[in-house]
């Protein structure tokens, strides 16, 4: 969890920015899964969402107590709680009216996301627990993501067991048996 501890002010981040852009970007490399061509998860932890509401504090020009309350309950629920990943998933295409084809008839994938401790079953997302993102027609191109895990995922995990992921829908279907080291890592670094 962050607290308003944790933040800069306006000013010191104004003078951090760069700095602190540049290890969050270096950082957030660890921590991106490809699951084909369009789709992909971003790992979230402590440092994505204090970079995320720093630049929300900046770009929406808070310093009040309140809204900064409200950036920090908004974006805390995505930090990793020591028996879980939390993702931002995205459907990606560049082209308007391929994505709107896609995502009709993508209905239901957020459900499909899958993550696998090797050794142990595979672990579904528990998906968009702020609200609801699809509807009849399509389904939305941004999900959040948590995955839990059981202690014995973790401690494998933690112990260096590899890590698959995937997704299994009859629109789109993709895996990756190993993540690569890096990922793996990264990953497991935010298991308690």
């Amino acid at each position: 969890m962050l607290n308003r501890d944790d933040l800069m002010s306006l000013e010191t981040y104004a003078e951090q920015r760069a700095e602190f852009r540049a290890r969050v970007i270096a950082h957030k490399k660890d921590r991106r899964v490809q699951l084909g061509a369009n789709a992909t998860l971003y790992f979230e932890d402590r440092l994505t969402m204090q970079y995320q509401i720093q630049e929300m504090l900046r770009i929406e020009r808070i310093f009040d107590a309140e809204g900064i309350k409200e950036e920090l309950d908004t974006y805390n629920p995505l930090i990793p709680d020591g028996s879980n990943w939390k993702a931002t998933f995205m459907i990606e295409f560049t082209d308007e009216n391929a994505r709107k084809a896609a995502l009709a008839k993508m209905i239901g994938i957020e459900d499909k996301v899958w993550m696998q401790v090797a050794g142990h079953e595979r672990v579904y997302a528990i998906a968009d627990e702020d609200l609801e993102r699809n509807n009849t027609e399509k389904t939305s191109a941004v999900h959040f993501m948590r995955f839990e895990l059981t202690p014995e995922m973790v401690n494998a995990a933690k112990a260096g067991a590899d890590i698959g992921a995937g997704i299994e829908h009859d629109a789109y279907n993709e895996s990756i048996a190993a993540l690569p080291a890096n990922i793996r890592d990264s990953l497991a670094a935010d298991l308690a």
